[in-house]
């Protein structure tokens, strides 16, 4: 081999900058209880989107059928009020997984956004 190449840093220097790393607190060590709060707020959101869904089409097919008996439509009303619940529950999973309604001024919080500029 030639000593003109360049060889790669020992790993002693390696061992000694991760130990200083260390010892900063750069790296904090987890530790995993097994109850995740990341994966119980995942389970929620997964369960208010499944309630947002349930909860506007039963408004919708109630509604419509209320519709139909009160004018005498039937199905009509029921298959037009069963699109305007689908379609609510849609936007309410939109708005709950961006976070779009939380915030005054319906932004997220955090957001630097200062709206259409003058």
């Amino acid at each position: 081999m030639s000593e003109d190449q360049s060889t790669p840093p020992s790993l002693d220097d390696l061992d000694a900058r991760l130990r200083k790393a260390r010892e900063r607190g750069a790296a904090p060590a987890t530790q995993s209880d097994g109850d995740d709060a990341l994966s119980r707020k995942s389970l929620g959101l997964a369960f208010r989107i499944g309630a947002e869904l349930v909860a506007a089409m039963i408004i919708g097919v109630g509604g419509g059928m209320l519709l139909d008996r009160w004018l005498g439509t039937t199905p009509w009303g029921l298959i037009g009020m069963f699109f305007l619940g689908a379609g609510a529950g849609i936007v309410n999973v939109y708005r709950a997984v961006t976070g779009v309604g939380y915030a005054p001024g319906y932004r997220k919080p955090g957001s630097t956004d200062d709206g259409p500029e003058q």
